[in-house]
């Protein structure tokens, strides 16, 4: 049975679908991985991203973190691509359960989403660390420097940076999602970003489906590996 007949099947006869992405989801909006090679970083900034974007670098070099977010991780005029409007058609004709995301854009929930587990936290989200108060991505990205609140302290983005720990909450729920699913999906992600990629040891059952344009580590365990793109594979499945 080619590819696409098998994973059109198999979503038919579910009614637990979990989603499980990454990066590569986005990247068709226009988002770039902030992992892949670019000689911009080279030029620009005197350390590689996963440097600028730890705990430890936020807390010494507030103002340079602050340059390099505004930069290369506020997208926010991307929309949502065809993986995003499927994922939510999918969810709305009640065969998805949840959405378990590793990417911090929000176009999940733009594209319709209800049931979205952000792993890694929202640029969407903004708190300050003296009183609690929420700004928007907007807010952060037409600041200078380092963005402050009205009472003065310094806003600090709800994503989750190298160094940090994931949301127990998300966590869980995450996994409880996963180990009930009776179909999983998994699309955009290379599942070399731990604790993230270990979720997918929760799932129990038969369809593990991998969606990715290159090989990843699982796809040996997978029982269907298709070598594409996220959106052009999932715009191709009716409901």
């Amino acid at each position: 049975m080619e590819a696409m007949e098998q994973l059109q099947k198999w979503v038919d006869e579910s009614e637990r679908i979990v989603f499980f992405g990454g990066a590569g989801v986005s990247t068709e909006s226009g988002i770039p991985d902030f992992r892949s090679v670019d000689g911009l970083y080279h030029q620009t900034y005197s350390e590689p991203p996963e440097t600028i974007l730890s705990h430890t670098y936020y807390m010494r070099k507030t103002k340079e973190f602050y340059r390099f977010y505004r930069d290369k991780m506020l997208c926010l005029d991307a929309q949502p691509n065809a993986a995003h409007v499927k994922l939510a058609q999918l969810e709305q004709a009640g065969k998805l359960t949840a959405v378990v995301t590793q990417n911090i854009d929000g176009l999940h929930q733009a594209a319709g989403s209800k049931k979205v587990l952000e792993l890694h936290g929202s640029v969407h989200r903004n708190y300050c660390q003296s009183c609690g108060k929420e700004y928007d991505a907007r807010y952060i990205l037409e600041s200078e420097g380092i963005p402050k609140c009205s009472c003065g302290g310094d806003l600090k983005p709800d994503v989750v940076l190298y160094e940090e720990g994931l949301d127990d909450r998300i966590m869980q729920e995450s996994i409880r999602c996963i180990s009930e699913a009776d179909m999983l999906i998994i699309g955009g992600t290379s599942l070399v970003v731990y604790p993230a990629a270990g979720l997918v040891n929760y799932y129990r059952g038969n369809k593990l489906v991998l969606i990715n344009k290159s090989v990843t580590a699982l796809d040996s365990k997978a029982d269907l590996v298709i070598n594409d793109s996220i959106g052009k594979v999932l715009k191709e499945l009716k409901l």
